[in-house]
């Protein structure tokens, strides 16, 4: 199998790079290499690369700056997944693509199963949704994971940004009313694994995916808070600093984020057979890890 992965720097694609290597031949492009705001420019190297299997790990994910950036922020996140899904029915393959929690509005209350309906906040939360719909409406074989809180031992995240701050001030005030699943990007790549290698012992990719693919929630199990998931995260540095909870009102940002954003990963359980480990446990590991 030919898979090719998008994002190849970004937290989850360089996960993948690792993970997905035991299923077939992998080819991952970086935004040095290929350009999503450029449709011309997927579907030449979509073309030329002529995969069974493209897994999209690529997004514009700077949420704020979205706020700003509409149009770029709707290029990556909403267009160019369209763009592979047309590529991936031409060539009779697979698209695997990520998608977030911030499609929601955060009122309720409850884990969000994928039935409910999208109510976005932010622009970057309402391209994301575009990209899911435009991938829906091509109809080739797809498997969307909304996933949430990505963090991990490389790249821009939560984690390490804590970490630095952690090591540099004596006092961190973090938000304490936003509650959702912090996912390690590692467990994202495991799990996309496990799925694809189902998927494999029954047959062609896209042929199962045509069958059981379409939208699926694929979070670390628990929840917590920003606050909470900071409060663990200086736990690792020798001194740890003051840690003050405020409300999202103390901390204004240019994009609005759900309050609530848990997603239900009872589907992901039913038909793949798959669970997370709880937020914190994988936290653990990625911090021990990061210490390693």
């Amino acid at each position: 199998m030919k898979i090719l992965i998008t994002g190849a720097n970004g937290q989850v694609g360089w996960e993948l790079q690792r993970t997905l290597a035991p299923l077939g031949e992998v080819m991952a492009l970086g935004r040095d290499t290929l350009d999503l705001a450029n449709p011309d420019a997927i579907r030449k190297a979509l073309r030329q690369a002529a995969p069974d299997l493209i897994v999209n790990a690529a997004a514009y994910t700077a949420v704020d700056k979205a706020e700003e950036e509409r149009e770029l922020a709707h290029a990556v996140n909403g267009i160019a997944p369209g763009v592979l899904a047309e590529e991936a029915k031409l060539l009779n393959a697979a698209l695997v693509h990520y998608s977030t929690d911030y499609v929601f509005d955060g009122l309720k209350g409850a884990p969000y199963e994928e039935i409910d309906a999208p109510h976005p906040l932010s622009v970057y939360g309402e391209t994301k949704l575009a990209g899911e719909k435009t991938i829906a409406a091509v109809g080739a074989p797809h498997l969307i994971l909304r996933t949430s809180w990505v963090y991990g031992a490389r790249g821009k995240n939560f984690l390490r940004t804590m970490l630095r701050l952690a090591n540099e001030r004596d006092e961190l005030r973090v938000v304490d009313d936003q509650l959702g699943a912090p996912t390690w990007s590692r467990m994202i790549a495991e799990a996309t694994s496990v799925i694809l290698s189902q998927c494999l012992h029954k047959g062609a990719v896209a042929g199962v995916l045509a069958e059981k693919g379409g939208l699926y929630h694929l979070t670390a199990a628990g929840q917590t808070t920003w606050f909470g998931f900071a409060s663990e995260i200086v736990k690792q540095v020798e001194k740890p600093p003051r840690m003050t909870p405020i409300t999202t009102a103390e901390y204004p940002l240019p994009a609005p984020r759900p309050a609530y954003s848990v997603m239900s990963n009872a589907k992901l359980a039913r038909v793949f057979g798959i669970r997370l480990p709880d937020w914190n446990t994988s936290l653990a590991h990625c911090a021990a890890e990061l210490k390693a």
